[in-house]
Protein backbone atom coordinates (compact mmCIF):
# COMPACT_ATOMS: atom_id res chain seq x y z
CA UNK A 1 0.00 0.00 0.00
CA UNK A 2 2.69 2.30 0.69
CA UNK A 3 4.70 2.02 -2.64
CA UNK A 4 1.21 2.78 -4.49
CA UNK A 5 0.60 5.80 -2.23
CA UNK A 6 3.90 6.61 -3.35
CA UNK A 7 3.70 6.35 -6.79
CA UNK A 8 0.51 7.22 -7.55
CA UNK A 9 -1.86 8.67 -4.26
CA UNK A 10 -5.03 8.75 -6.32
CA UNK A 11 -4.81 5.37 -7.89
CA UNK A 12 -3.15 4.37 -4.07
CA UNK A 13 -6.30 5.84 -2.56
CA UNK A 14 -8.91 4.37 -4.56
CA UNK A 15 -6.62 0.92 -3.77
CA UNK A 16 -7.20 1.63 0.03
CA UNK A 17 -10.72 2.58 0.65
CA UNK A 18 -11.63 -0.60 -1.44
CA UNK A 19 -10.27 -2.64 0.81
CA UNK A 20 -11.28 -1.12 3.95
CA UNK A 21 -14.84 -1.35 2.13
CA UNK A 22 -14.24 -5.60 1.94
CA UNK A 23 -12.62 -5.85 5.76
CA UNK A 24 -15.49 -3.70 6.70
CA UNK A 25 -18.16 -6.36 6.48
CA UNK A 26 -16.66 -9.29 8.58
CA UNK A 27 -15.47 -6.58 10.69
CA UNK A 28 -19.08 -5.56 11.16
CA UNK A 29 -20.51 -9.04 11.35
CA UNK A 30 -18.41 -9.72 14.06
CA UNK A 31 -18.86 -6.75 16.46
CA UNK A 32 -22.65 -7.41 16.11
CA UNK A 33 -21.84 -11.45 17.01
CA UNK A 34 -19.78 -9.85 20.24
CA UNK A 35 -22.48 -6.93 20.77
CA UNK A 36 -25.54 -9.63 21.05
CA UNK A 37 -22.95 -11.53 23.32
CA UNK A 38 -22.59 -8.30 25.20
CA UNK A 39 -26.38 -7.42 25.26
CA UNK A 40 -27.21 -11.17 27.22
CA UNK A 41 -24.59 -10.98 29.28
CA UNK A 42 -25.86 -7.61 30.81
CA UNK A 43 -29.18 -9.47 31.26
CA UNK A 44 -28.06 -12.29 32.99
CA UNK A 45 -26.53 -10.19 35.11
CA UNK A 46 -29.69 -8.06 35.76
CA UNK A 47 -32.56 -10.48 35.49
CA UNK A 48 -30.68 -13.60 36.41
CA UNK A 49 -29.20 -16.65 34.90
CA UNK A 50 -30.72 -17.75 31.42
CA UNK A 51 -32.56 -14.35 30.86
CA UNK A 52 -31.16 -13.27 27.88
CA UNK A 53 -32.55 -10.08 25.35
CA UNK A 54 -32.23 -12.15 22.45
CA UNK A 55 -31.76 -16.18 21.66
CA UNK A 56 -28.63 -15.83 19.86
CA UNK A 57 -27.32 -18.92 18.58
CA UNK A 58 -26.33 -21.47 15.39
CA UNK A 59 -28.01 -24.13 16.49
CA UNK A 60 -31.04 -26.28 14.40
CA UNK A 61 -33.64 -24.10 15.77
CA UNK A 62 -31.95 -20.76 16.31
CA UNK A 63 -30.00 -20.38 13.20
CA UNK A 64 -32.59 -18.88 10.50
CA UNK A 65 -33.61 -16.53 13.10
CA UNK A 66 -29.52 -15.30 14.65
CA UNK A 67 -28.24 -15.52 10.81
CA UNK A 68 -31.37 -12.62 10.04
CA UNK A 69 -30.48 -11.05 13.48
CA UNK A 70 -26.64 -10.50 12.52
CA UNK A 71 -27.20 -9.92 8.49
CA UNK A 72 -29.10 -6.72 9.89
CA UNK A 73 -27.09 -5.52 12.18
CA UNK A 74 -24.04 -6.33 9.64
CA UNK A 75 -26.48 -4.46 6.75
CA UNK A 76 -27.09 -1.45 9.04
CA UNK A 77 -23.49 -0.81 9.56
CA UNK A 78 -22.71 -1.03 6.23
CA UNK A 79 -25.35 1.37 5.41
CA UNK A 80 -24.17 3.86 7.60
CA UNK A 81 -20.74 3.85 5.80
CA UNK A 82 -22.44 4.38 2.24
CA UNK A 83 -24.52 7.31 3.82
CA UNK A 84 -21.15 8.20 5.06
CA UNK A 85 -19.87 8.42 1.48
CA UNK A 86 -22.81 10.07 0.03
CA UNK A 87 -22.47 12.72 2.29
CA UNK A 88 -19.18 13.06 1.46
CA UNK A 89 -19.50 13.02 -2.22
CA UNK A 90 -22.79 15.61 -2.52
CA UNK A 91 -22.19 17.08 0.71
CA UNK A 92 -19.47 18.26 2.69
CA UNK A 93 -16.13 16.97 1.43
CA UNK A 94 -14.49 14.32 3.26
CA UNK A 95 -16.96 14.49 6.23
CA UNK A 96 -19.72 11.99 5.98
CA UNK A 97 -18.52 9.31 8.37
CA UNK A 98 -17.21 11.98 10.78
CA UNK A 99 -20.52 13.95 10.47
CA UNK A 100 -22.89 10.57 11.32
CA UNK A 101 -19.95 9.73 14.33
CA UNK A 102 -20.64 13.12 15.65
CA UNK A 103 -24.30 13.06 15.68
CA UNK A 104 -24.31 9.55 17.44
CA UNK A 105 -21.98 11.10 20.00
CA UNK A 106 -24.42 14.62 20.33
CA UNK A 107 -27.25 12.30 20.39
CA UNK A 108 -26.02 11.25 24.05
CA UNK A 109 -25.77 14.31 25.71
CA UNK A 110 -30.24 15.17 26.32
CA UNK A 111 -29.78 11.24 28.47
CA UNK A 112 -26.59 12.49 30.82
CA UNK A 113 -27.92 15.77 30.36
CA UNK A 114 -31.15 14.39 32.70
CA UNK A 115 -29.06 11.59 34.56
CA UNK A 116 -26.06 15.12 35.81
CA UNK A 117 -29.08 17.15 37.00
CA UNK A 118 -30.97 13.85 39.10
CA UNK A 119 -29.65 14.59 41.88
CA UNK A 120 -31.05 17.84 43.46
CA UNK A 121 -28.60 18.38 46.22
CA UNK A 122 -25.78 18.77 43.74
CA UNK A 123 -27.50 19.03 40.28
CA UNK A 124 -26.28 23.14 40.01
CA UNK A 125 -22.77 22.75 41.32
CA UNK A 126 -22.55 19.82 38.98
CA UNK A 127 -23.74 21.46 35.56
CA UNK A 128 -21.29 24.89 36.86
CA UNK A 129 -18.56 22.17 36.82
CA UNK A 130 -19.62 20.52 33.53
CA UNK A 131 -19.66 23.56 32.08
CA UNK A 132 -16.62 24.64 33.41
CA UNK A 133 -14.70 21.90 32.62
CA UNK A 134 -15.98 21.43 28.84
CA UNK A 135 -15.18 25.30 27.76
CA UNK A 136 -11.24 24.77 29.12
CA UNK A 137 -10.91 21.79 28.23
CA UNK A 138 -12.73 22.79 24.45
CA UNK A 139 -9.95 25.67 24.52
CA UNK A 140 -7.06 23.68 24.77
CA UNK A 141 -8.27 21.08 22.09
CA UNK A 142 -8.48 24.11 19.55
CA UNK A 143 -5.09 25.51 20.73
CA UNK A 144 -3.08 22.07 20.61
CA UNK A 145 -4.56 21.20 17.60
CA UNK A 146 -3.36 24.00 15.76
CA UNK A 147 -0.25 24.00 17.11
CA UNK A 148 2.56 23.39 15.03
CA UNK A 149 6.52 24.11 13.86
CA UNK A 150 7.51 26.15 11.09
CA UNK A 151 10.66 24.92 9.88
CA UNK A 152 12.22 27.20 7.45
CA UNK A 153 12.76 26.41 4.44
CA UNK A 154 14.80 28.15 1.33
CA UNK A 155 13.40 27.48 -1.99
CA UNK A 156 15.28 28.76 -5.04
CA UNK A 157 15.08 31.70 -6.87
CA UNK A 158 13.58 32.43 -10.49
CA UNK A 159 15.69 32.92 -13.58
CA UNK A 160 14.86 36.54 -15.34
CA UNK A 161 16.41 36.88 -18.45
CA UNK A 162 20.29 37.26 -17.96
CA UNK A 163 19.79 37.70 -14.05
CA UNK A 164 18.62 35.10 -11.14
CA UNK A 165 16.13 36.46 -8.12
CA UNK A 166 17.28 36.18 -4.93
CA UNK A 167 16.06 32.94 -3.20
CA UNK A 168 12.83 32.68 -1.38
CA UNK A 169 12.82 32.13 2.46
CA UNK A 170 9.51 30.07 3.38
CA UNK A 171 8.38 27.49 5.97
CA UNK A 172 7.19 23.95 6.22
CA UNK A 173 4.64 23.07 8.93
CA UNK A 174 5.05 20.65 11.30
CA UNK A 175 1.86 19.84 13.58
CA UNK A 176 1.97 18.84 17.16
CA UNK A 177 -0.67 16.75 16.72
CA UNK A 178 -0.49 15.31 12.91
CA UNK A 179 -2.52 12.00 13.94
CA UNK A 180 -5.51 13.83 15.08
CA UNK A 181 -8.58 11.88 17.07
CA UNK A 182 -7.10 8.49 15.39
CA UNK A 183 -5.15 7.37 18.53
CA UNK A 184 -7.94 7.73 20.76
CA UNK A 185 -10.64 5.28 18.50
CA UNK A 186 -7.45 2.79 17.96
CA UNK A 187 -7.20 2.85 21.34
CA UNK A 188 -10.95 2.41 22.14
CA UNK A 189 -11.81 -0.03 19.75
CA UNK A 190 -8.46 -2.23 20.79
CA UNK A 191 -9.59 -2.11 24.44
CA UNK A 192 -13.47 -2.95 23.65
CA UNK A 193 -12.37 -5.53 21.72
CA UNK A 194 -11.39 -8.31 24.86
CA UNK A 195 -15.38 -6.90 25.89
CA UNK A 196 -16.85 -8.45 22.08
CA UNK A 197 -14.65 -11.48 22.68
CA UNK A 198 -15.76 -12.45 26.15
CA UNK A 199 -19.06 -11.91 25.06
CA UNK A 200 -18.38 -13.73 21.75
CA UNK A 201 -16.86 -16.57 24.28
CA UNK A 202 -19.92 -16.98 26.63
CA UNK A 203 -22.51 -16.68 23.69
CA UNK A 204 -20.66 -19.70 22.22
CA UNK A 205 -18.85 -22.00 24.95
CA UNK A 206 -21.16 -23.40 28.00
CA UNK A 207 -18.22 -23.33 30.05
CA UNK A 208 -18.54 -22.40 33.59
CA UNK A 209 -14.47 -21.61 33.93
CA UNK A 210 -14.70 -19.53 30.25
CA UNK A 211 -18.01 -17.36 31.74
CA UNK A 212 -15.95 -16.60 34.81
CA UNK A 213 -13.64 -15.79 32.82
CA UNK A 214 -15.24 -13.43 30.43
CA UNK A 215 -16.94 -11.78 33.39
CA UNK A 216 -13.41 -10.69 34.75
CA UNK A 217 -12.83 -9.54 31.77
CA UNK A 218 -15.79 -7.60 30.91
CA UNK A 219 -15.73 -6.29 34.65
CA UNK A 220 -11.92 -4.62 33.55
CA UNK A 221 -12.29 -3.18 30.22
CA UNK A 222 -16.37 -2.58 30.30
CA UNK A 223 -16.52 -0.41 34.24
CA UNK A 224 -14.87 2.91 33.50
CA UNK A 225 -15.54 3.70 37.14
CA UNK A 226 -12.78 5.93 39.37
CA UNK A 227 -11.45 2.04 40.92
CA UNK A 228 -10.53 0.58 37.96
CA UNK A 229 -7.00 2.62 37.88
CA UNK A 230 -5.50 -0.07 35.35
CA UNK A 231 -8.03 0.66 32.48
CA UNK A 232 -7.15 4.19 32.84
CA UNK A 233 -3.27 3.44 33.11
CA UNK A 234 -3.35 1.33 29.94
CA UNK A 235 -5.83 3.51 27.72
CA UNK A 236 -3.10 6.68 28.49
CA UNK A 237 -0.12 4.32 27.69
CA UNK A 238 -2.08 2.88 24.72
CA UNK A 239 -2.95 6.75 22.89
CA UNK A 240 0.49 7.48 23.53
CA UNK A 241 1.61 4.73 21.61
CA UNK A 242 -0.59 4.98 18.97
CA UNK A 243 0.09 8.48 18.28
CA UNK A 244 3.68 8.28 17.81
CA UNK A 245 3.56 4.93 15.59
CA UNK A 246 0.44 7.04 13.22
CA UNK A 247 2.25 10.18 13.28
CA UNK A 248 5.18 8.38 11.73
CA UNK A 249 3.23 6.09 9.41
CA UNK A 250 1.37 9.70 7.73
CA UNK A 251 4.81 11.74 8.23
CA UNK A 252 6.75 8.64 5.95
CA UNK A 253 4.20 8.88 3.64
CA UNK A 254 4.64 12.31 3.37
CA UNK A 255 8.38 11.77 1.91
CA UNK A 256 9.48 15.67 2.53
CA UNK A 257 13.42 15.13 1.92
CA UNK A 258 12.66 13.53 -1.40
CA UNK A 259 9.92 16.11 -2.51
CA UNK A 260 11.43 19.31 -1.07
CA UNK A 261 15.16 17.58 -3.29
CA UNK A 262 12.65 18.19 -6.27
CA UNK A 263 11.89 21.24 -5.77
CA UNK A 264 14.97 22.69 -5.50
CA UNK A 265 14.01 23.10 -1.74
CA UNK A 266 16.51 22.50 1.53
CA UNK A 267 16.37 23.63 5.07
CA UNK A 268 19.23 25.52 5.94
CA UNK A 269 22.47 24.16 7.48
CA UNK A 270 20.67 20.13 6.38
CA UNK A 271 21.82 18.87 3.41
CA UNK A 272 18.52 17.85 1.16
CA UNK A 273 17.19 14.20 0.43
CA UNK A 274 17.42 11.52 3.05
CA UNK A 275 19.02 14.11 5.56
CA UNK A 276 16.27 16.58 5.36
CA UNK A 277 13.92 13.54 5.82
CA UNK A 278 15.70 12.51 8.87
CA UNK A 279 16.10 15.64 10.61
CA UNK A 280 12.24 16.56 9.99
CA UNK A 281 11.73 13.02 11.17
CA UNK A 282 13.57 14.00 15.01
CA UNK A 283 11.70 17.45 14.89
CA UNK A 284 8.18 16.14 14.34
CA UNK A 285 9.00 13.19 17.21
CA UNK A 286 9.83 15.88 19.27
CA UNK A 287 7.15 17.95 18.93
CA UNK A 288 4.87 14.77 18.88
CA UNK A 289 5.47 14.31 22.46
CA UNK A 290 3.75 17.07 23.65
CA UNK A 291 0.31 16.00 21.36
CA UNK A 292 1.10 12.23 22.68
CA UNK A 293 0.64 13.70 26.50
CA UNK A 294 -2.20 15.68 25.56
CA UNK A 295 -4.16 13.08 23.91
CA UNK A 296 -3.39 10.74 26.62
CA UNK A 297 -4.50 13.06 29.43
CA UNK A 298 -7.55 13.87 27.42
CA UNK A 299 -8.40 10.42 27.26
CA UNK A 300 -8.11 10.16 31.06
CA UNK A 301 -9.18 13.63 31.75
CA UNK A 302 -12.68 11.60 33.10
CA UNK A 303 -10.88 9.74 35.72
CA UNK A 304 -8.92 12.31 37.08
CA UNK A 305 -11.95 14.85 37.30
CA UNK A 306 -13.87 11.75 38.87
CA UNK A 307 -10.96 11.76 41.81
CA UNK A 308 -11.26 15.27 42.00
CA UNK A 309 -14.33 15.55 42.84
CA UNK A 310 -14.35 11.76 44.69
CA UNK A 311 -12.09 14.26 46.97
CA UNK A 312 -15.37 16.59 47.81
CA UNK A 313 -17.87 14.25 47.69
CA UNK A 314 -19.37 15.38 45.24
CA UNK A 315 -21.85 12.64 43.01
CA UNK A 316 -21.31 11.34 39.89
CA UNK A 317 -17.84 11.06 40.44
CA UNK A 318 -17.17 7.32 38.99
CA UNK A 319 -19.18 8.05 35.58
CA UNK A 320 -16.73 8.50 32.98
CA UNK A 321 -19.35 10.99 30.62
CA UNK A 322 -21.15 12.46 34.15
CA UNK A 323 -18.97 15.55 33.71
CA UNK A 324 -18.48 16.02 30.02
CA UNK A 325 -21.83 14.77 29.53
CA UNK A 326 -20.06 12.43 26.60
CA UNK A 327 -16.80 10.57 26.61
CA UNK A 328 -13.49 12.63 26.87
CA UNK A 329 -12.60 10.84 22.80
CA UNK A 330 -16.19 11.94 21.72
CA UNK A 331 -15.37 15.60 23.24
CA UNK A 332 -11.86 15.28 21.31
CA UNK A 333 -13.97 13.92 17.84
CA UNK A 334 -16.80 16.53 18.39
CA UNK A 335 -14.34 19.46 18.07
CA UNK A 336 -12.33 18.21 15.55
CA UNK A 337 -15.07 17.73 12.96
CA UNK A 338 -17.28 20.84 13.80
CA UNK A 339 -13.72 22.69 13.25
CA UNK A 340 -13.16 20.57 9.98
CA UNK A 341 -16.31 21.36 8.90
CA UNK A 342 -16.30 24.92 9.35
CA UNK A 343 -13.48 24.97 7.48
CA UNK A 344 -14.48 22.96 4.63
CA UNK A 345 -17.75 25.27 4.41
CA UNK A 346 -14.83 28.35 4.75
CA UNK A 347 -13.14 26.92 1.63
CA UNK A 348 -16.40 26.60 -0.48
CA UNK A 349 -17.42 29.93 0.75
CA UNK A 350 -14.10 31.43 -0.66
CA UNK A 351 -14.00 29.35 -3.48
CA UNK A 352 -16.92 31.18 -4.93
CA UNK A 353 -16.13 34.35 -4.19
CA UNK A 354 -16.77 35.21 -0.46
CA UNK A 355 -14.48 36.84 1.32
CA UNK A 356 -15.62 36.70 5.05
CA UNK A 357 -14.49 33.53 7.02
CA UNK A 358 -16.50 31.77 9.07
CA UNK A 359 -13.56 31.29 11.69
CA UNK A 360 -11.92 33.95 13.60
CA UNK A 361 -8.32 32.99 12.96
Amino acid sequence: MERRMREDPREGRRWQEKWTYYLSVPMAALSAIGQIGIFNSLSEQALGQGQKILQFGFTSELWLHSLTVLLCMTAGTMFAIWLGELISEYGIRGQGLSLIIFAGIVSQIPGQMISLLADEETRWTMLAITVLVIVLTVLVIVYVQQGRRNVPVMYPGRRMGNRMSMPVKGTLPLMVNLSGMIPLIFASAILQFPVVASGFMAQWFENAALDEFALSMQNFFGATGTNNWGYWTLYFLMVVVFTFFYTTVVFDQQNYGENLKKAGASVPGVHTGPATQKYLGTVQRRITLVGALFLGMVAILPYLIGLLLGVFGLSAAGSQTSIFLITSSGLLIVVGVVRDTFLNIDAELKLHGYQDSLLVR
